[in-house]
């Protein structure tokens, strides 16, 4: 592959990528905890392990490219998290609070959606197919994950409803 300025945004983009993939696996194990609802809570967990599957993966990537994962700061996903943590620290009812973490949770997923398509557009017009498969099964595990989350979401939300209705 050409050295070129793609090549470069593209190792930037993995970089912050993987940064946020490490946030993320810090940021899981206390959203869990936060969830009162058990389906939540395994949700949470399960998307844990996939996450560390991702750094993985992205780890993978650049061993091909012969270039290190260290580097950038996803200060986008730092944002991110850093409402869901407030979401744990407020004082709310237990189902409002799980319907605000599926909230924080699902704009974390649509922010690594956005950003594994756009690596995998950028793989793909490098030439790096093997690289490009396996954002692409990532992508897949992302927009499973915000399905999942929104499944949960139409059951916890109308409970939350009903538990503030009955104040």
């Amino acid at each position: 592959m050409k050295d070129s300025a793609l090549k470069e945004l593209y190792i930037k983009e993995l970089r912050d990528t993987y940064d946020a993939e490490k946030q993320i696996t810090k940021a899981l194990p206390k959203m869990a905890k936060a969830a009162s609802s058990s389906q939540l809570r395994s949700a949470f967990e399960e998307h844990l392990e996939q996450t560390k599957n991702h750094v993985a993966r992205l780890e993978q990537i650049f061993e091909g490219l012969d270039e290190t994962p260290k580097g950038e700061s996803c200060d986008g996903m730092e944002g991110l998290i850093d409402e869901g943590s407030d979401m744990i620290d407020e004082d709310l009812d237990p189902e409002t609070k799980d319907a605000g973490l599926i909230a924080a949770a699902q704009h974390v997923e649509h922010y690594e959606m956005a950003s594994y398509g756009t690596l995998r557009t950028f793989a793909n017009i490098l030439g790096e197919k093997k690289a490009s498969k396996l954002l692409e099964e990532t992508l897949d595990e992302e927009k499973e994950t915000d399905q999942k989350l929104t499944t949960l979401a139409e059951s916890i939300n109308v409970k939350s409803a009903a538990a503030r209705a009955s104040d």
